[in-house]
């Protein structure tokens, strides 16, 4: 059923394709503001270089490594070195301190800024006559390991992204394209609706289009899931990004730039990755107590060394707690998984538009599937037509009956249309045509009134259902009855076959304790065989588009959560109550509007990895604010000096810890694994 209409219009049709190196950085408001990846690697180098003489000139590390060298005025030099570091290197953790506070979201920025400003004004009073030990040398050291560590965590970030990219490389640079009768090579940006490309063997196709000219099998995997070449010939769509077999396509093009289908993947798993979770929120909810908390332990850490020590050793370890309990890990535990599992996810055929429920259908306990299309192909094809009226032919009856499905996009009306078309029948005309959801339609044909729809007809009229002939097989065949000026003229039946993959996919679904429900609007015994066939735990039949919402609301009131799974098109109330709402599209329809999740190839094992998909990515959020948090929770006494004297924390050490753990939360988000079935 088309729902192209449905299509994401919230992506502006005439933005360019989405920029993805802006990539996933992005998160809260952004805290690397301004700051590339290359960026803080140049300063890390730079800064390097000049703690070497730091390290030199300052006394402490003369003394641990047995020279002493002293000349007049090293002190102003060991202070300019040390500005130009603090200045140089600091100045992205102070620009983030400053876009925090406006932002009114203080966080890790806040404490670094905070530790290497502390450390530098007391370090320029000691060179102007204060009594004490200087502090350049940690602070060099200090903003090198900072500098370092948010480079390797904005590299392993951008990996995310990366695959993101690599999203947008499967569109060629350069189409050939057909200007004037001739072959020309045009830039793939010049390309518009209504060209025609040529594609040869092998190349990827430039935009969405429908071939005109020539055959060939189709490569569609990176974009669908569907492991096996699509036969293309005239008229078949095709879609930006797959990649051409052996044939050689004329392809008119339909969906160009940022219409076609594969930038709407992007800028749907764009929104995805940039959306807000439950987790994630928690997350920055944690990380701001945590910066409180640091702050606060910062303080009494000084006051009460103060009181025991001298000004230099309370203020070291004042630092020591605001560096190593910088929440940075936390600022990466959620985006990072965020941002893997949402393109894994979009190179698996599923497209994440609610973060929120993405991550609640580990907690499903029912799903709901609209039969057609979703558990069955979906392509009803007419099994026979049958006269119950003297009065008309069996080809009168398939021609008054196309003559009004020709205007209905529903799956019945296709294989009406497809049958007349087999047995070269002409398309008749109709007039005043009318679409009840769920009856049928009705009109006007060669100045006859005619109906074509199901039994809720004779319901809805309270009049008798026909007898239905023997020869029909009520379990496996849908009726349409085609009514001519209110006399029952014949009956057309059509079957739909299960798709290969449904009954595997409730099997699994049964492993994992998850009912499985049917709901169609045919009758019992359709509904009662096919249920049956697949193993599931019932079924709903006869049921009207407005009645879906009702029975998914009905199963909620009994405490279940539920999935809805539907085609978009009449399910959109349904799949808008259910708590997760998944819309099955295959091809291009990319995002009926009001579902959570969209499965691209329309399979119903999709359905069972999505769950495993929800799982494994709740599963290592967990993981990795269960580290950031405890790596905290030990890491504070620590800097605190709770083992003093026996174990000492210097800043430099908590910052090499602090940037450890943020590495190894990078890390483990990279090794998110899913077992695809």
């Amino acid at each position: 059923m088309d729902h192209s209409h449905h299509t994401a219009q919230h992506h502006h049709p005439q933005e360019p394709l989405p920029d993805v190196n802006s990539g996933i950085q992005t998160q809260t408001h952004d805290k690397h503001a301004g700051h590339h990846t290359h960026d803080f690697l140049k300063r890390f180098w730079v800064c390097l270089l000049l703690t070497i003489p730091v390290l030199l000139l300052s006394h402490m590390v003369q003394q641990w490594l047995g020279f002493e060298f002293e000349f007049k005025g090293e002190n102003y030099l060991l202070l300019a070195f040390g500005s130009i570091i603090y200045f140089y290197g600091g100045i992205p953790f102070l620009k983030g301190m400053v876009s925090e506070i406006q932002h009114n979201a203080i966080g890790m920025m806040t404490l670094v800024a905070l530790a290497i400003t502390v450390s530098f004004i007391y370090s320029v009073a000691i060179v102007f006559g204060l009594h004490g030990m200087d502090f350049f040398w940690e602070l060099a050291t200090l903003i090198d390991i900072m500098l370092l560590g948010h480079w390797l965590e904005m590299r392993s970030t951008m990996a995310a992204s990366k695959a993101l990219e690599s999203l947008v490389a499967l569109l060629p640079s350069v189409v050939h394209a057909e200007k004037n009768g001739n072959i020309v090579d045009i830039n793939i940006n010049d390309l518009k609706d209504g060209d025609v490309a040529l594609v040869k063997p092998g190349e990827k196709i430039p935009a969405d289009g429908l071939v005109i000219e020539g055959s060939s099998f189709v490569n569609e995997s990176m974009l669908t899931g569907e492991s096996i070449p699509v036969k293309k010939i005239k008229e078949n769509k095709v879609i930006a990004g797959s990649i051409n077999g052996d044939g050689s396509l004329k392809v008119k093009i339909t969906g160009s730039g940022a219409k076609s289908y594969l930038s709407k993947v992007i800028a749907l798993v764009q929104s995805a990755q940039s959306a807000k979770s439950k987790t994630q929120n928690l997350a920055d909810r944690v990380a701001k107590w945590l910066t409180f908390i640091s702050i606060i332990v910062g303080i009494i850490t000084f006051m009460v060394w103060y009181m025991q020590n001298d000004l230099s050793f309370a203020l070291e370890r004042m630092v020591t707690v605001m560096v190593t309990s910088c929440p940075h890990a936390l600022g990466v535990a959620i985006p990072l998984v965020v941002a893997i599992s949402t393109t894994m996810s979009a190179t698996h055929g599923l497209l994440i538009r609610n973060r929120t429920a993405f991550e609640d259908s580990r907690k499903l306990t029912t799903i709901i599937f609209d039969k057609t299309g979703t558990l069955t192909k979906g392509s009803h094809e007419v099994q026979q037509v049958i006269s119950v009226n003297e009065k008309y032919s069996t080809n009168d009856i398939l021609q008054h009956a196309a003559a009004l499905q020709q205007y209905s996009e529903h799956y019945i009306s296709k294989g009406i249309l497809r049958e007349l078309d087999e047995n070269n029948l002409q398309l008749w005309k109709s007039q005043n045509f009318k679409y009840e959801p769920g009856v049928g339609v009705s009109g006007e044909v060669n100045g006859k009134n005619v109906f074509a729809g199901g039994p809720n007809y004779f319901t809805r009229q309270n009049k008798p259902l026909p007898i239905i002939p023997v020869n029909i097989n009520q379990q496996a065949e849908t009726l349409t009855f085609v009514l001519i000026d209110d006399e029952v003229a014949g009956i057309i039946t059509l079957a739909d076959s299960i798709r290969e993959t449904s009954a595997d996919a409730i099997a699994e679904l049964k492993k994992m304790n998850i009912k499985s429900f049917l709901l169609t609007g045919d009758n019992e015994s359709i509904a009662s065989a096919v249920s049956e066939k697949l193993g599931m735990d019932g079924f709903m039949a006869n049921v009207l588009p407005h009645q879906k919402q009702e029975r998914v609301k009905e199963l909620q009131n009994k405490g279940e959560i539920v999935a809805m799974t539907g085609d978009g098109v009449n399910d959109t109330p349904a799949l808008a109550q259910a708590d997760v709402g998944i819309a099955v599209g295959s091809g291009t329809d990319v995002a009926a509007e009001t579902a959570d999740i969209i499965l691209v190839n329309s399979d119903p094992k999709d359905v069972v990895n999505m769950i495993a998909f929800g799982r494994a990515t709740y599963n290592k959020m967990l993981q990795n604010l269960g580290w950031a948090v405890g790596y905290n929770v030990v890491a504070i006494p620590l800097a605190a000096g709770v083992l003093f004297p026996h174990f000492m924390l210097s800043p430099a050490m908590g910052a090499v810890l602090m940037s450890l753990s943020t590495v190894i939360v990078a890390i483990n988000a990279r090794m998110l694994k899913v077992k695809i079935k």
